[in-house]
């Protein structure tokens, strides 16, 4: 412990890390004593609060603005290969209790003790996300623990999450240790998914979502529903699974929308899930335009609000996108509407809901809140862990209820 540096706090500023925090901002660090410059990027450093306590051990990156994230509370305890294959032991063991198949989030950054990485799992096959300069810097570490304890098959690194570009780092896309499949394999709720690997949203599936699809399905026996932003047809499939008469997944991608309907048929309801290659937005227009009505829908678009800069135009977003699914469910449709904007909270969520509602003489309620499922667990002390909002709401005519 002796050789590695510290990294001294500013008087007082080690409150949060006390309270449970795990991130150090530069402005909270006394570079007087000792300067980010001295660090180079992922290096390991004992955080000490300004009378010189340790607080924990940490990684550094002195170029961005979380200049350092806390990987124990023991100044001792380093991301060496034992650290990484005990945290990734604990982390499975909770996924194996709560799945039968192996097809979840194995890692989740932050809440399970390995800030800044993320861990999917598809059967045989486990995809990285490394998306810090710490995690960057134990990455082979990293794909030697997950080889220990989980065995893949096949390992792909995905390092093209646009958090990199914060991190000061490059984008790229790999197999470790040599090739892998083209598509991944998602088991979840009795239905099989097909992703592909290389080329898909985030690790390939939305495992996140989980939960509300499965919420979802006790909303839509009988109903004609509408899923935008369908991505591999996750709510789509599943809601025809259920009982739906009949679905409409709108996508803006030609392959996703050949995904789609491939995923559809593989589960039996191809007949049942209409697939239309197009914007959301142009086409909830279009469906107005043209009368269409729907029982049921899901809203679930990328995330308008990326920063906290962007939250006006990004709330702006948010209502219009939940106006127009309104105004195509029937008089006491249901609308499932999520964001993953973690700069957006729960209750803005819900007040931009209501305002759409009241806009067009409805009146909305909520009928559930939802959220990621428990493989995305929840670090209580750092709100960006708790980024993904979901609003059941039933908005009927304004003249049945008040």
């Amino acid at each position: 412990m002796d050789q590695i540096p510290t990294l001294r706090l500013k008087a007082g500023e080690e409150r949060r890390l006390r309270a449970g925090h795990l991130w150090v901002f530069s402005n909270e660090v006394d570079t007087d004593r000792t300067p980010l410059r001295a660090f180079g990027p992922g290096d390991p450093a004992v955080v000490v609060d300004a009378r010189g306590r340790a607080l924990g051990r940490a990684y550094v990156n002195p170029g961005s603005l979380i200049c350092a994230r806390l990987v124990s509370r023991d100044p001792a305890v380093g991301l060496d290969r034992a650290t990484l294959v005990q945290r990734l032991r604990t982390a499975l063991s909770l996924r194996e209790r709560l799945f039968a198949a192996p097809c979840y989030r194995l890692v989740h950054a932050e809440a399970d003790g390995l800030p800044g990485l993320v861990v999917d799992r598809y059967g045989d096959v486990c995809v990285i996300q490394p998306n810090t300069a710490g995690m960057e810097a134990v990455l082979d570490q990293v794909v030697e623990a997950l080889e220990r304890v989980a065995a893949p098959a096949a390992i792909l690194i995905r390092a093209d999450s646009p958090v990199r570009e914060l991190e000061g780092l490059e984008r790229s896309v790999w197999w470790a240790g040599g090739g892998g499949p083209e598509e991944l394999r998602v088991e979840e709720g009795g239905l099989t998914f097909h992703v592909p690997a290389v080329g898909g949203q985030k690790t390939g599936w939305y495992y996140d979502q989980r939960v509300n699809r499965a919420r979802f399905a006790a909303y839509v026996v009988g109903a004609r529903v509408l899923d935008a932003y369908s991505y591999a047809g996750g709510f789509a499939v599943a809601a025809a699974a259920a009982g739906a008469s009949e679905v409409v997944a709108v996508e803006r991608s030609a392959a996703a929308c050949e995904r789609i309907a491939a995923n559809a048929a593989a589960n039996g309801v191809g007949e049942r899930v209409t697939v239309v290659e197009g914007d959301a937005p142009a086409y909830l227009a279009a469906a107005r335009a043209d009368g269409e009505r729907f029982d049921a829908a899901v809203v679930d678009p990328p995330a308008f609000v990326k920063r906290k800069r962007d939250l006006r135009a990004g709330e702006r977003a948010y209502r219009q996108i939940n106006e127009a699914a309104l105004r195509l469910l029937g008089r006491e449709g249901v609308l499932l509407t999520c964001s993953c904007s973690s700069h957006l909270p729960a209750d803005r969520l819900a007040a931009i809901v209501l305002a759409a509602g009241r806009h067009l003489d409805r009146s909305p309620r909520i009928l559930e809140r939802g959220g990621p499922g428990p493989d995305h667990p929840i670090h209580p002390a750092i709100p960006e862990t708790d980024y993904l909002k979901a609003l059941f709401v039933r908005a009927v005519i304004s003249s049945a209820l008040p």
